[in-house]
């Protein structure tokens, strides 16, 4: 890597500060509030027995989840989608893209016949507002899980979560691959991508576009591993919010 020095201080291979604040939320039965850097994102897993009837009968639990962002979430107001009467297709985007990503890690049949679904609310943005919540959501999940293996709504012993997941923007600025993008660089990427990888370092969704010039597999791969050892380090500070005891009374 480079020395090159970016706006807020950080080298290209850093993450913005990031924050896990476990069990923000009194009712829901799993959630946290997780900060990158100024994006900050409030997800909340409810666990609610019974499955959709498509679902009915077959063994198997459900997980999902719904985005959205709050009117001031960014510098000017914008208009709740439930004023305007539809959920924009980003939104949709991005509530598929966190629920594909959670259940990826999900034994459903260990589930049992249960239903989660997480909520993702952007309270504050600045750029990676998909990727932060995808990685609180996972704690958020962890927790509620927990909740139902406590209330008897999931067998003692079943392995629910078989890895954990979590999700970090890469690009190329003025030709340099950079990792977790603020929205002042975000806006004016050459390459833009999200990457989902689970604990293990497996790929779970690759998301990348060229804005400006294409980009070779050179700088693709180099995007790739900066990807993933940006959501290794998510993985330890999720490790870490969830043996957080004091998070669980």
């Amino acid at each position: 890597m480079t020395d090159i020095v970016r706006a807020d201080g950080r080298t290209i291979d850093q993450l913005r500060q990031v924050v896990i604040e476990r069990g923000w939320s009194a009712h829901a039965e799993g959630s946290a509030l997780i900060s990158f850097g100024g994006t900050k994102v409030l997800c909340t897993a409810s666990f609610t027995g019974g499955v959709p009837r498509w679902l009915t009968g077959k063994g198997k639990g459900w997980v999902t989840a719904e985005y959205a962002m709050l009117p001031r979430a960014t510098n000017s107001r914008n208009d709740r989608e439930s004023i305007k009467g539809k959920v924009g297709g980003r939104t949709h985007e991005i509530s598929r893209l966190i629920g594909r990503a959670l259940r990826a890690v999900v034994d459903t049949k260990a589930l049992g016949e249960n239903t989660i679904v997480i909520d993702c609310d952007v309270l504050q943005a600045d750029g990676g507002t998909r990727t932060a919540a995808i990685t609180g959501a996972y704690v958020a999940l962890a927790d509620a899980i927990e909740w139902g293996r406590r209330k008897g709504l999931v067998a003692k012993k079943a392995e629910v979560l078989l890895d954990s997941v979590s999700a970090i923007s890469v690009g190329i600025i003025d030709g340099e691959p950079m990792l977790d993008l603020a929205y002042v660089e975000d806006v004016r990427a050459e390459t833009d991508m999200n990457v989902v990888v689970t604990g293990r370092g497996l790929f779970v969704e690759v998301q990348g576009t060229a804005e400006g010039a294409p980009f070779d597999k050179a700088e693709l791969d180099t995007l790739l591993e900066l990807g993933v050892a940006g959501c290794a380090s998510l993985r330890e500070q999720q490790a870490a919010a969830l043996a957080d005891e004091a998070a669980e009374a």
